[in-house]
């Protein structure tokens, strides 16, 4: 009885010291919390115009300058035109980052909408609103704090007749907490609960 006591312990002593590793690991070696989120998301929106896919919102690079081709863009004249990243997971949303246009048509991305949650419904768009962007002022990237609101899709939603939306750059970054115990094993995360984000 005692041997299986002392068996039990130990297993319970390495799942932990297993957690707090991962843990770890997630802050010093992959960045944590700097790791953009969106980077391992897929990207679409309401319709695309030319060679500015949805996905060039989410490239990496905040390459303010439409004709260099690192920015996404809806068709002309659109009523409300909507963006999103899925994420593949539900995580606790800290902060958004938009780079917005910065060669020119800057006041395009006025009034639009960034909403986080887990429904589709409306293609996203009738998701809690984390915040609206009325102007970025004279730098192309601001952030949003969303205190930390659940969700897996992150919309851009531009509400309005003859609307135009193009952004260079979303960023979305998540609560620690967020991350999952070393016991789930769902797809896009390995078997010790690390998020698979290099």
């Amino acid at each position: 009885i005692l041997y299986f006591a002392y068996l039990l312990l130990f297993k319970v002593l390495m799942t932990s010291f297993s957690a707090v590793i991962n843990r770890l690991f997630l802050v010093f070696f992959q960045g944590y919390p700097s790791s953009n989120l969106a980077l391992k998301g897929e990207a679409t929106q309401s319709s695309t115009l030319s060679f500015a896919a949805a996905s060039k919102a989410i490239d990496g690079r905040r390459n303010s300058f439409y004709t260099n081709g690192f920015c996404s863009h809806t068709a002309e004249d659109e009523t409300d035109p909507w963006w999103r990243v899925d994420l593949q997971h539900s995580f606790t949303i800290t902060t958004v980052k938009v780079t917005n246009r910065g060669d020119c048509c800057a006041e395009r991305l006025d009034g639009a909408e960034i909403r986080i949650g887990n429904s589709l419904e409306n293609n996203g768009n009738n998701n809690p609103k984390c915040g609206t962007i009325n102007s970025l002022g004279s730098s192309p990237t601001h952030t949003f704090q969303c205190n930390e609101m659940e969700g897996r899709y992150i919309t851009v939603f531009l509400p309005g007749p003859q609307k135009i939306l193009t952004m260079c750059e979303v960023e979305v970054f998540a609560s620690l907490s967020a991350f999952p115990s070393p016991s789930q094993t769902t797809s896009g995360w390995d078997c010790a609960g690390t998020v698979l984000i290099m």
